[in-house]
């Protein structure tokens, strides 16, 4: 299996995506800033503490795939496993997030990145389960 032998040949996930082209870097870092700043509003905010806690299962998750998988399309399984139970909860509570606040501002770029993030994602995971499961 190409995935598997990507992820035993010694580099590691964060190896595989400091080679990727500068753009792809820079929204990998912005999802991690955005995802982690929930540690900011988690105390105070129960949307953000759900965000917390779907960032953290997905931290632990995408580790899991990379090492059966290597460095494929199937980690953005991670992401639609976590996120997309979670932008459905933050949709129905959007009532309740004021865009005027710091709080609501965060999280409703919070969902945007995160559902951008998505669409890529589920096209990815559909390529992978098409046969075309490479990222390098």
């Amino acid at each position: 299996m190409r995935g598997r032998d990507t992820a035993m040949d010694g580099m590691t996930l964060n190896d595989f995506i400091l080679q990727e082209p500068i753009w792809l870097r820079s929204w990998l870092f912005w999802l991690m800033f955005i995802n982690t700043a929930s540690i900011v509003f988690a105390f105070t905010r129960t949307e953000a503490h759900w965000v917390l806690t779907a960032w953290l299962a997905n931290l632990l998750f995408m580790p899991m795939l990379f090492a059966e998988f290597g460095y494929t399309r199937i980690l953005g399984l991670s992401h639609i496993v976590f996120w997309t139970p979670l932008l459905v909860y933050l949709w129905r509570r959007r009532a309740e997030i004021e865009l005027r606040s710091v709080s609501g501002a965060y999280l409703w770029a919070l969902f945007a990145s995160n559902g951008l993030s998505l669409v890529i994602d589920y096209i990815d995971l559909a390529r992978y389960l098409a046969g075309d499961g490479a990222l390098t």
